[in-house]
């Protein structure tokens, strides 16, 4: 089979062949082409060091970006590539990086020591598809698996644990059995990776076609990232609304929101607090009042872990904390609810209601959501009026106050509260009415 290269790889491939070495298409973009996508970046695997990389790409801009592990980033035209000398790796003292690496001339040494077979694939134009380790059969039967000893590739680098479940969660592969079962093994391993690392995988992971699938199957691994999940394992939950127990509750959510980080990691917290007021009562039905406020704090606390940016971490635990929040749909209430935060969270709020509400039992599932779809037409009205939400909206400003003789503090009270006044809609969002409220009202 043909692969299209794009011209800035092919360039780069050229001017290796030119000088007589050995030079391919490696890893990622060759599976993804494979599959028929269009892949993002290219690799390039070569037999030239990289002192000899420097001489062949002189006239190029060259970024010394993995020197020590082989590896060199040139810019040709406006396009960053990745060329890295074949390796073999020394001992993994760490669980993340080889201590030191051994620069090769046969590719085979190269391809032996990578993560999983259909990332083991190379290819040029002359020699076409290079494929030592059963990649290609292993895309065609849609299966995740180990170049050689799992174990012994996750026990040197055990982010590849990760790395394998996500994989799977985004292509929607099986991971093979051996594969599997060293997943399980050395699953805490992971206590070795930093939390960036992990992070950026869970990331892509909750991202896939069917997250659950693997957060179900690799839950185990799960509570080493995320310890706080597991006390929601196989907890029942006795009660009408719903059907499954915590986690597989959590799980199916997940997968019931779209494949927006934030949402589906909301998802994965938003009742992470349910064991820790989970009580029944007298007639077996269990209950979890005030889950809310402790699964949006232990939200914080794995947000913090993992180490996400400030804006995200007050994204989710917003979301986290607002999940359970139940309003009418009437203008009043919708108004009150989405002037508390910015423009864009009123819609991933009901996002995430919507997705709860379908992780639930069938017990008055239609009438929830018809609820729900009542509130966004509602919150829809709301914007279409352009009606005031925030401080910002008031048909008064700071100026004014100073100009009325107000200062300090109590400019930002006195805005406050003639906000409250126009949501609760004891005054009409005009300047006459909005000062004579004030004056009335404001000591």
């Amino acid at each position: 089979m043909k692969i299209n290269i794009p011209e800035y790889a092919q360039t780069a491939l050229d001017m290796l062949h030119a000088c007589g070495y050995k030079a391919y298409i490696v890893g990622g973009c060759v599976r993804d082409a494979l599959l028929g996508k269009t892949p993002n970046d290219y690799d390039i695997c070569t037999d030239c060091t990289p002192q000899e990389m420097k001489k062949v790409f002189a006239s190029y801009n060259a970024i010394e970006t993995g020197i020590k592990h082989g590896t060199l980033t040139v810019l040709i035209g406006h396009d960053p590539i990745e060329i890295t000398t074949f390796r073999s790796d020394g001992k993994y003292s760490d669980h993340r990086k080889p201590d030191k690496v051994r620069f090769e001339k046969e590719l085979s040494q190269d391809l032996k020591r990578r993560d999983f077979t259909i990332n083991a694939l190379c290819y040029n134009q002359s020699e076409g598809l290079v494929d030592m380790f059963g990649g290609t059969q292993d895309l065609q039967r849609r299966i995740i698996r180990c170049v050689g000893d799992p174990t012994e590739r996750f026990d040197e680098d055990a982010l590849r644990i990760l790395r394998a479940m996500r994989f799977s969660s985004v292509l929607d592969f099986e991971i093979e059995k051996g594969t599997s079962s060293a997943i399980h093994s050395q699953k805490e391993l992971l206590k070795n990776i930093s939390a960036e690392r992990i992070a950026a995988e869970l990331k892509k992971l909750l991202c896939g076609k069917d997250p659950a699938r693997i957060l179900t199957e690799y839950r185990d691994v799960m509570a080493v990232i995320i310890p706080q999940l597991e006390p929601c394992f196989d907890l029942k939950q006795n009660n009408p609304h719903h059907c499954y127990d915590v986690y597989t509750h959590i799980c199916k959510s997940v997968n019931n929101i779209s494949p927006d980080w934030v949402l589906r990691l909301t998802m994965l917290l938003h009742d992470i607090g349910k064991p820790l007021v989970h009580t029944t009562d007298s007639a077996g039905v269990d209950h979890f009042k005030t889950h809310q406020l402790k699964s949006a704090k232990l939200s914080r606390e794995i947000t913090g872990a993992l180490k996400l940016d400030n804006r995200s971490r007050s994204r989710i635990y917003d979301l986290v904390l607002e999940h359970d929040t139940r309003i009418p749909p009437v203008k009043k209430s919708v108004r009150r609810l989405m002037s508390k935060y910015d423009d864009d969270f009123f819609d991933d709020y009901l996002r995430v209601r919507r997705a709860d509400t379908l992780a639930q039992s069938g017990y008055m599932r239609e009438q929830k959501l018809a609820e729900l779809e009542a509130i966004g037409e509602v919150a829809r009205q709301i914007r279409a009026e352009q009606l005031c939400l925030h401080i910002s909206d008031l048909a008064v400003n700071g100026n004014d106050l100073i100009d009325l003789g107000y200062e300090g503090s109590s400019i930002g009270k006195a805005l406050k509260m003639l906000l409250d006044a126009v949501i609760e809609e004891r005054t009409d969002n005009e300047k006459d009415a909005l000062v004579t409220y004030l004056k009335e009202n404001f000591k």
